[in-house]
């Protein structure tokens, strides 16, 4: 007969946090991620009365290296930001900002019209705007009470 220990949930819950851990080391260890994992640009996505849009923070990439697509009603924002190595005379480098590759994808509801979707880039920041179709923005509409 095998003696297996009594564990409470408490004691389960004790050892989640850690698990998680481990889990995420193992998986970035697997995608080849360094210890702050693969580098993924936070976005903001605000909807008003008239469009739907995207705030991307994107600092030390030029213009040329985003690329953005809206295909199948899919807005897919794409780029890469390159490490420029530096010459250091003490021969000690601490690189804590992420680099290389990334790539964002958000569905868009069929309130968006996928033919009106403008982007600017401007101080390290994109935006995206899309607009909301004519049918989809909201109206008021006014009832008379019979009495």
């Amino acid at each position: 007969m095998t003696l297996t220990k009594y564990r409470t949930l408490w004691d389960e819950l004790e050892d989640f946090p850690r698990s998680v851990k481990l889990f995420e080391d193992t998986f970035n260890r697997a995608l080849g991620a360094g210890e702050r994992g693969p580098w993924t640009p936070a976005v903001d996505v605000v909807e008003s009365e008239n469009e739907l849009a995207f705030t991307v923070d994107l600092p030390g990439m030029k213009q040329e290296d985003i690329e953005v697509n809206v295909e199948n009603g899919t807005l897919t924002i794409k780029g890469h930001r390159k490490f420029e190595q530096e010459v250091s005379e003490k021969g000690y480098h601490r690189i804590e900002r992420s680099y290389g590759g990334f790539s964002r994808a958000f569905a868009l509801p069929d309130s968006v019209n996928f033919e009106k979707v403008d982007a600017t880039y401007k101080d390290g920041v994109l935006t995206i705007k899309a607009a909301k179709r004519e049918a989809a923005k909201p109206r008021s509409v006014k009832v008379a009470i019979a009495g």
